[in-house]
């Protein structure tokens, strides 16, 4: 397919259905990793520069800043280079290398935030810099994807209709939390249609997302140490909150039974429909959104000393008993 620009077309609408994943429903994973910057975050960079050059406040020139655990920094500075803006991107050590130099490849300025309050995270001090920097220059840009309605629009307007037009109404939809862009957008698009779809939302331990209490996590893009503003919990969808190792476990297990390398968040959300599953009637369509794929992730989650160390050895171990395959 040729299209008018390889940014603003190269959206992902591929699917993958995970056979005998819950044996009385049929799984699939909307693959969002297949986009042209490799993650569902390429939709909310478009969405908000799209407002921001609608409302007249960039245009070629401009200077933006934003806070990023990783994917939405590449899709910034993929689309921020191509069309003529300076971003600074400011990120912390739980990034993962590989989307760092992504993004310094992609001509951003990368500012990595060191500070954490306790297991408070790095996200207050990320933003509380990007502040500090806005006070310093009246004409830079904050996109600001915590409170920014073009996040929830993304997914409202696009990857909801995406979903309707492949599935109809599935029955149940799981969603990530970090933002909650995807999850508000999709809980929005589905009630505007009437759907009678399931919609569970599913944070992580450590994440105050869903109300819990902070803790210490290692997965970028999962949860958050600061509620969203754009975030309304008003009752219309499901909440789970899910430990990380569930989340790695699964990660590796369905690269080994199914084939499919994801990313953590997609971990997730599939342990959260596997933590469920008595819940799901027989015969039912479930439908998990995999923010994006696992390359980026072969140094964390993949990588057996990284997993042994952050999680314990017992995760390796559970492995080799459940029958998959492990290295010698």
């Amino acid at each position: 397919m040729l299209v008018g620009s390889l940014l603003q077309g190269a959206l992902a609408r591929h699917y993958a259905e995970l056979p005998g994943f819950l044996p009385h429903a049929n799984t699939f994973v909307k693959l969002e990793g297949l986009t042209v910057t490799g993650s569902i975050k390429h939709r909310t960079a478009l969405s908000m520069l799209d407002a921001l050059e609608s409302a007249g406040r960039i245009r070629p020139g401009s200077e933006l800043i934003e806070s990023t655990s990783g994917n939405l920094g590449v899709a910034l500075a993929s689309i921020c280079a191509a069309r003529g803006y300076r971003i600074t991107l400011v990120t912390d050590p739980n990034a993962n290398a590989q989307s760092v130099r992504y993004m310094r490849a992609l001509g951003a300025e990368i500012v990595i935030v060191g500070t954490r309050g306790g297991y408070d995270g790095y996200l207050h001090s990320r933003i509380a810099y990007i502040e500090r920097r806005l006070a310093e220059s009246p004409t830079l840009v904050w996109p600001n994807q915590y409170a920014s309605r073009a996040n929830i629009d993304a997914h409202r307007l696009g990857t909801g209709a995406e979903i309707v037009a492949e599935f109809g109404r599935p029955d149940w939809l799981f969603v990530s939390v970090g933002t909650s862009g995807t999850l508000m957008g999709l809980v929005a698009h589905m009630r505007e249609i009437g759907a009678a779809t399931k919609v569970i939302g599913v944070d992580v331990v450590g994440s105050i997302v869903f109300g819990g209490a902070a803790g210490p996590r290692w997965l970028p893009g999962a949860g958050a140490s600061r509620r969203p503003e754009i975030f309304t919990d008003d009752g219309s969808f499901g909440k789970i909150t899910v430990p990380e190792a569930e989340a790695v476990r699964m990660c590796r297990r369905v690269a080994r039974r199914h084939g499919l390398l994801l990313g953590g968040s997609t971990g997730l959300v599939l342990a959260a429909a596997s933590a469920l599953s008595s819940s799901i009637p027989p015969g039912s369509t479930v439908l998990a959104v995999s923010p994006d794929m696992g390359e980026r992730y072969l140094e964390t989650v993949y990588d057996d000393g990284w997993v042994s160390r952050n999680f314990g050895p017992d995760l390796l171990a559970n492995e080799a008993l459940e029958g998959l395959p492990t290295h010698d």
